[in-house]
């Protein structure tokens, strides 16, 4: 792959590789540690909205400190700060000190990191590519990766939630953060302030809210990418009732489920990272929006194992394919002095809609039912692309 040609990126790379399998590692850590303390699904509920819905009250703020920052520091910062959520609640695991409201000030802390992050992250990995043209391969390896960790991070931590307890999954990602922090110190890249003068982020966030009003292809990208993210990226909500009440099943057919789901996001990503003509991404995105549709309102309307099995690999693969494209071609088509803002739109978009999309899906499927509700979802999805299929962007155009 020309991308990992570069040592800046084969640097970046390795660094994120390990230390995401350990923030999965956390993740799951987290969840148990949740449902240990409190024996309820509502607060399990209540911890991911902690943690995600900064994402969504510091877009205003993120994109435009980020992209008048040199990223490389607010990447280290970012970093550094993770590792030490991380080993401060293995550290009040081991004294056998924690209590619910220290996991929601972390996570709310945690939340606060991770708006900076994702969104120095993606503008960070822009910013390595010296040729555009090794963008899509880039955002298609970064997604390999998170798919990866995704996969490798629950299991292990599983494994050693079981034969040694939270406190340790909560140490090794805290230690894992090191790596992400020695790659980023080792990488060799002048990262430029775009602007001269300093504008106030929140002026920052007009102006590029309205550049991506004005701009129709982003402003179509976006768009469906958070109508996905409502409707389609929630569906892990409902999988625990779906495997019991429609499929008759136990937390295994829960694993299943969702492990199929992880491998098809790993083949997308997979896929993605090998693809190397631009020019049809466009039309990938639409395709992909269509299966992720279909896929939806199959598995809805699947009463077998297999055939659910099948469609869950076609959610995950159409899903990661349909973030990731949009990735590419946002970053593709903004102006490098509106890359950090619009990229906090990207991770408003992906990340700080899902947990509305998981309030939303909750209810309604306490109303209409787990089946019916995510019919409705796959049937929205494939209407929201019609709507904006003609807006999307010909990159033949833009050479």
């Amino acid at each position: 792959m020309s991308v990992l040609q570069s040592r800046n990126c084969r640097l970046f790379f390795r660094g994120q590789a390990i230390s995401l399998i350990g923030t999965w590692m956390t993740q799951t850590a987290s969840l148990w540690l949740v449902y240990q303390l409190m024996n309820s699904s509502l607060y399990l509920g209540l911890i991911g909205f902690i943690e995600q819905i900064p994402s969504f009250i510091l877009v205003p703020f993120t994109g435009g400190l980020i992209e008048q920052g040199n990223r490389r520091q607010i990447l280290l910062i970012t970093q550094s700060l993770s590792m030490f959520h991380a080993l401060i609640l293995a550290l009040l695991v081991w004294w056998q000190a924690v209590h619910l409201e220290h996991l929601i000030i972390l996570g709310l802390f945690k939340g606060v990191v991770n708006a900076f992050d994702i969104t120095a992250r993606q503008v960070f990995i822009a910013e390595m590519i010296e040729d555009k043209a090794d963008l899509g391969q880039a955002i298609g390896i970064n997604a390999l990766i998170i798919s990866s960790a995704r996969l490798l991070g629950p299991g292990i931590a599983g494994i050693l939630i079981a034969s040694v307890g939270v406190g340790v999954c909560f140490f090794i990602d805290g230690i894992s953060y090191l790596a992400a922090i020695i790659a980023l110190l080792g990488i060799k890249i002048t990262s430029k302030s775009l602007t001269k003068t300093f504008t106030s982020p929140w002026q920052r966030f007009k102006d590029g809210l309205n550049y991506v009003i004005h701009n129709s292809p982003l402003r179509s990208i976006l768009s469906l990418l958070a109508l996905i993210s409502f409707l389609a990226a929630s569906y892990p909500t409902l999988m625990p009732i779906f495997a019991k009440e429609v499929l008759l099943g136990s937390s295994d057919t829960l694993g299943f489920l969702l492990a199929c789901a992880g491998i098809g996001s790993l083949a997308g990503s997979l896929y993605l990272s090998q693809y190397k003509n631009r020019m049809k991404l466009p039309s990938i995105l639409i395709f992909s929006t269509i299966g992720l549709g279909f896929s939806l309102i199959g598995f809805a309307q699947s009463k077998a194992l297999w055939l659910s099995l099948i469609m869950m690999f076609g959610v995950g693969f159409c899903l990661v394919l349909q973030v990731a494209i949009s990735n590419t071609l946002i970053q593709t088509l903004v102006a490098d002095n509106r890359r950090g803002i619009v990229m906090s739109l990207f991770t408003l978009a992906y990340i700080g809609i899902t947990p509305f999309g998981n309030l939303f899906v909750g209810e309604v499927a306490s109303k209409l039912g787990v089946s019916y509700t995510l019919t409705i979802n796959g049937i929205l999805c494939l209407l929201g692309l019609i709507i904006v299929k003609k807006q999307l962007p010909n990159l033949s155009k833009l050479e």
